[in-house]
């Protein structure tokens, strides 16, 4: 999982490319758990979706031509 600052400096296509990447494991994840598999880390689905709405945020942010105040 990256940090926000981090993700903040990545350009919108690659914010595209994460966000298919996390949503590609995330469904992998909800897979083997439908099909009966314990996860070795439980908590890495919420942190993957975490991640996920992390993205879609700064995406939105930079659509809308928001500036993230330090």
């Amino acid at each position: 999982m990256k940090t926000i600052d981090a993700l903040r400096s990545l350009a919108v296509g690659e914010l595209e490319e994460k966000l298919a990447e996390a949503t590609n494991q995330l469904a992998k994840e909800k897979a083997g758990v439908a099909a009966g598999n314990r996860p070795e880390k439980p908590a890495k689905i919420r942190n993957l979706r975490r991640e996920i709405a992390r993205i879609n945020t700064l995406m939105k942010e930079k659509a809308a031509g928001v500036k993230k105040k330090k």
